[in-house]
């Protein structure tokens, strides 16, 4: 289930980092300087984000894990899976596309938070990171301009996980909670990438990143209510399940899209990504400003 590394910092021949200050507004603060205001640094975003976009458009390839991954897991799962797990929820394959279609929506996030590591990590590899430091841009705007790219991937993906939910017969009750739902999945994707930042930057190579992606990715997305419900699963699994973050924002998302508690759930996504962001972001500018 790993992830396809994302190109989406490393720049094309013609908009190299070296030409970023034609398109960000002067005068900007120098290299390291803490003085650089909230909209410079947001001028500084807007520019990466163009250029990462830019590199896609020429790139189109860097989509496919995006538009492939949602239509390849939602019809394996549905229709592998779908019967007997169905019986399970006293319906047959109609109750588990309603059970499954939200549930993929939070491995979706998992898998495009992990692609940012990878992609990262090479792009140090390339020296693209290092011209990047060298321009009077604010250093976390290199950061904040790849989680940017990234969600709107997974938005991508996630809207097409949608369409191919609806072909194959989920049934959307709550259109306000499918927004929600995706809102929430945005917030704690978001989180999670700061994780895989780290990741990239202190990995000494993409494919260690990866390795590293999976064994996190794998115990967390079965290990969850993602797939299947955890009520027939051990003890110990179902204490573990409980504590996954994946876990509540499946539930979540499963409440507010057809129906259910929310609450609880709710919360605990809440503060999981409250507390991953608090922790890691600081911890990944850190070591991008530090990394020799």
């Amino acid at each position: 289930m790993s992830a396809r590394p994302s190109p989406t910092t490393t720049l094309p021949r013609s908009g190299s980092a070296a030409h970023l200050p034609s398109v960000v507004e002067a005068p900007l603060a120098a290299k390291g300087d803490t003085r650089i205001s909230p909209r410079a640094h947001a001028r500084h975003v807007g520019a990466l984000v163009r250029r990462n976009l830019l590199w896609i458009r020429q790139d189109p390839e860097s989509m496919f894990d995006a538009v492939l991954m949602p239509v390849i897991f939602t019809l394996l799962f549905v229709y592998v899976f779908g019967g007997s797990i169905g019986q399970s929820l006293g319906g047959g394959q109609e109750a588990y596309v309603q059970y499954v279609v939200p549930g993929l929506m939070a491995m979706t996030t998992m898998n495009m938070a992990t692609a940012v590591g990878t992609g990262f990590n090479e792009d140090f590899h390339k020296g693209v990171m290092d011209r990047f430091r060298t321009l009077p841009i604010g250093q976390g705007s290199v950061l904040f301009a790849k989680i940017v790219v990234e969600l709107m991937r997974m938005l991508v993906a996630t809207t097409i996980l949608v369409i191919v939910g609806v072909l194959v017969g989920f049934d959307i009750t709550n259109w306000p909670g499918l927004f929600a739902s995706v809102g929430l999945a945005t917030l704690f994707a978001s989180a999670l990438m700061w994780i895989f930042l780290v990741l990239g930057v202190t990995m000494k190579n993409a494919q260690s990143v990866q390795a590293m992606g999976f064994l996190v990715l794998f115990p967390l997305q079965f290990g969850s209510s993602i797939f299947s419900p955890t009520g027939t699963m051990p003890g110990w699994l179902q204490t573990f399940t409980d504590y996954n973050p994946l876990s509540s924002l499946a539930d979540t998302a499963r409440g507010l899209m057809v129906g259910g508690p929310v609450a609880h759930d709710l919360w605990v996504t809440l503060a999981w990504t409250a507390a991953l962001t608090a922790v890691m972001a600081p911890i990944a500018i850190h070591k991008f400003r530090t990394k020799s």
